[in-house]
This record gives C-alpha cells, sequence and structure tokens, in this order.
C-alpha cells in the first residue's frame, strides 16, 4: 500500500506516520508537507507543497497511490469562520479534488472530530465547518471516503509534536475516560484498516475507530 500523509508536524499525523512506518502492510509514504522535516526512513518521501490549494505543479508526484490521511489541521481558537472554513474546507477540498481525479482508486481519510455537526446549522463554528467539509468529501469520486472523529488521542511514545500543556493530561484523561480514548496507534491502524478492508460506515465516531483498527 502507497500512502499520502498530510499534517505530519502535528501531533496526529505524527502518530499515524508513526504507525504507517512501523506497519507492514504500508509499503511508502508520500509525507506531504509546506515545510521541510527532519524525519527520515526507508519507507519515507517527502514532498514541499507551500501551498495545499495549489496542488497542480505537483500532479505527477501525487499520482500513483491508494490512500491519502489527511491530517493537516488547525485549532478554530482565535480564527473567525472565514478564515477557518478556508483552512479548512477550501485547503482541503482542494487538495482532495485533485487527489480524487489523479487517484480513482484511491480511500481517502480526513480527521474530522468528535461533535462535528453533519447538519451544518449548528450553533458551533467549527463543527459546522467540519461538518460542511465531511459532506463535501463523500461526494468526491474515490473508491472510499472515511471521516474520522476521534476524542482524546493518546500519542506514541517519544513522539516530540506534542504540547506541554497537554502532557498532564494524556496521562490522567484515560484514566478517567477510557471510552472516550484512543491511541494513536490505533487511528493509525484503523486508517490502514479502511483501505484494506473498508467499513460500512463513512463517518467514524470512536467506537467505529476502535473497531476498525481491530482493538
Amino acid at each position: 500500500m502507497k500512502v499520502i500523509l498530510t499534517g505530519a508536524t502535528g501531533m496526529v499525523g505524527e502518530g499515524v506516520l508513526l504507525e504507517c512506518l512501523e506497519n507492514p502492510a504500508v509499503s511508502k509514504v508520500l509525507m506531504v508537507n509546506r515545510k521541510a522535516s527532519p524525519v527520515a526512513h526507508p519507507k519515507l518521501e517527502e514532498l514541499i507543497v507551500p501551498d495545499f490549494t495549489k496542488p497542480e505543479p505537483y500532479a505527477s508526484s501525487l499520482s500513483g497511490y491508494d490512500a491519502c490521511f489527511y491530517c493537516a489541521g488547525i485549532s478554530s481558537i482565535g480564527m473567525n469562520e472565514e478564515q477557518y472554513t478556508h483552512i479548512t474546507y477550501d485547503t482541503t477540498l482542494a487538495f482532495a479534488n485533485k487527489l480524487a481525479a489523479l487517484n480513482p482508486g484511491m480511500v481517502f481519510t480526513f480527521v474530522s472530530g468528535s461533535s462535528t455537526d453533519s447538519s451544518e446549522n449548528g450553533k458551533v463554528m467549527w463543527a459546522r465547518v467540519k461538518g460542511k467539509t465531511e459532506n463535501a468529501l463523500m461526494k468526491l469520486p474515490f473508491k472510499g471516503a472515511y471521516n474520522f472523529r476521534p476524542g482524546f488521542m493518546k500519542p506514541f511514545k517519544g513522539q516530540k509534536n506534542v504540547k506541554a500543556i497537554l502532557k498532564p493530561i494524556i496521562l490522567i484523561f484515560p484514566l478517567l475516560f477510557p471510552k472516550q480514548c484512543l491511541t494513536l496507534k490505533q487511528v493509525g491502524q484503523a486508517m490502514i484498516n479502511a483501505v484494506l478492508k473498508g467499513y460500512p460506515k463513512q463517518i467514524l465516531e470512536i467506537a467505529d475507530i476502535r473497531e476498525l483498527a481491530g482493538n
């Protein structure tokens, strides 16, 4: 399996990347970043795309892949709806549309969030925008499109892209709310299994992700 992965400089993307590099089902990972990363591995290649809304010049490099694990994203804190929509919806859809045209047999997985609003009409801005993004992705001509709605995610041991403020929460939260927690290994395993096996739902909540991961 050949995988395109975005967001490797964030906690979720880094965790999914580590699982892809460890998992024997994945033969190659193309890490698409805006800036160069120091991570190196025999399976890993890097493509620098400064603006994800303009992927056309990189078409040849983005062709021939089985999956895209889209883990890029940003917090809505301090952003208005127009700004957040541009990053979360416009940027994601521009990149996804190009991949769908280049790789019609691709499975696309988008990291959304728990409590995302599929109606697109709720009061919470980020949830509306995420819901709009999910709905649009499911209409694209991919072999499969899955929206992951994880809650709390425990990183791999030794992950570098983990904010210091989260470290105490990482220790405590799984003990208090185990049903609301996943590990990033499970998230990565579930993404890989979505490509290998498929899943009957396109929107995966925490229990679905755990089931698809196989643990």
